[in-house]
């Protein structure tokens, strides 16, 4: 494909953007918290932040890519395949810069509008082959922005399919990321995937691999998140075993254990070894996070604040492993905590409807209050909800330096 045509390294115009990208997305506050070993105490309020949290390296080269496009393509159409990354405040700033956001559908992205002179950013998670066919057809100007670690996994599912393996992907199959991972078999004549969301579905793969399931209650149940004309008896012979990269890694690592004992158990060591496969491709930003939450959770905080996009796969990772141990509050935007009415906006961990709660932050004593924000949260949103959280309790946030 012709340079002129397609884009992954940017526009070398990272000089010219960077300060408009250090005005949105900075924070006082966490730069305080950082040079103060990640702890603000502040009267009888102690705020906690975790050593690994918010934007990640992929999620950076996303945005400051998108910027690039907009200061080297300034009189162009500019078109965005869903959002960026999960995070409402960076999508919202595109769209103000005259970034239009297409919106998916069963079949991919509506591409109707968008014209051979037209640019089209493909985001951090990806897209799927089919829509990068059909951008490569309209001939539009293409600005990648996939995250490395995803073109990591696609690698190995390419594997699985090249040697005739299933995909057996840990992730949520209506995912953007998911959705162009499992694409990644395509390629190959007889590529197969299919999507496990959890250990429960997991384990009715282990049933009917072990003799237990019946063939078309499992295809109804994975209609939508297999191959078409998916045969569990033909395609869970040989699995190879990859993952969403924002998933709980703990339980993508018990996935493929849980799958390849059960080969295992049936069929004796000899069959596992050859005819499955297993690698951990959860991403380095995303384990680093949930173990920076864990090393924090283990100094037993009175609540813990989570931020990031409800859409955020790695935010509701995360949030799921805090609310194990402690009152939990997964917030989309520090917005969400209302210092006048001291309440506060949250999604609860395993719902999609957001809820608002009163009294979730004590108002006398002492208390300590641990912070972490999902990869695509930006450091100016984790500052303003220390900054809520201090005024909640009658602190000027003016007065921290």
């Amino acid at each position: 494909m012709p340079d002129a045509t397609y884009y992954r390294k940017g526009f070398g115009l990272r000089a010219e953007v960077e300060e408009e990208l250090s005005g949105d997305y900075t924070g006082h506050l966490v730069d305080l918290l950082r040079a103060q070993e990640y702890v603000l105490a502040a009267g009888d309020v102690t705020i906690r932040l975790a050593r690994e949290f918010g934007f990640c390296y992929g999620v950076e080269r996303a945005v400051e890519y998108a910027y690039q496009t907009r200061k080297k393509f300034p009189d162009r159409r500019i078109f965005l395949a869903g959002e960026i990354i999960h995070n409402p405040h960076v999508n919202a700033k595109l769209a103000a810069m005259g970034i239009v956001i297409l919106a998916a559908g069963a079949d991919g992205f509506d591409y109707s509008s968008v014209q051979p002179e037209d640019v089209v950013i493909l985001p951090a998670f990806g897209v799927t082959i089919a829509d990068f066919e059909r951008l490569r057809a309209l001939g539009c100007v293409m600005v990648d922005t996939t995250c490395g670690s995803v073109l990591n996994v696609w690698k190995r599912v390419e594997s699985y399919a090249k040697d005739g393996f299933t995909a057996l992907i840990h992730g949520k199959y209506y995912h953007e990321e998911t959705r162009a991972t499992a694409s990644q078999v395509t390629k190959f004549e007889g590529g197969r995937y299919l999507v496990v969301r959890d250990l429960g579905e997991a384990q009715m793969v282990v049933d009917y691999i072990e003799g237990r399931g019946d063939r078309d209650a499992f295809r109804a149940r994975f209609a939508h998140a297999a191959s078409p004309d998916f045969d569990p008896d033909r395609d869970l012979a040989r699995v190879g075993v990859a993952n969403q990269t924002t998933m709980l890694a703990r339980e993508s690592l018990a996935v493929g254990e849980l799958v390849g004992t059960s080969m295992e158990s049936r069929f004796g060591s000899e069959y596992r070894s050859e005819h499955f496969r297993t690698f951990d491709t959860i991403c380095s930003a995303t384990q680093d996070r949930q173990d920076a939450v864990l090393a924090l959770l283990a100094e037993k905080p009175t609540v813990m604040l989570v931020i990031g996009g409800y859409n955020s796969s790695n935010t509701i990772s995360l949030a799921a492993i805090c609310a194990e141990r402690v009152p939990t509050y997964h917030v989309e935007d520090a917005a969400c905590i209302e210092v006048d009415t001291k309440t506060i906006r949250h999604q609860p961990i395993g719902t999609k409807q957001e809820t608002t709660s009163s009294d979730w932050l004590p108002m006398h004593g002492a208390i300590t209050v641990g912070l972490t924000a999902g990869a695509s949260t930006p450091n100016n949103k984790i500052g303003e909800a220390v900054a809520r959280v201090l005024a909640t309790r009658g602190i000027d946030p003016a007065s921290i330096r």
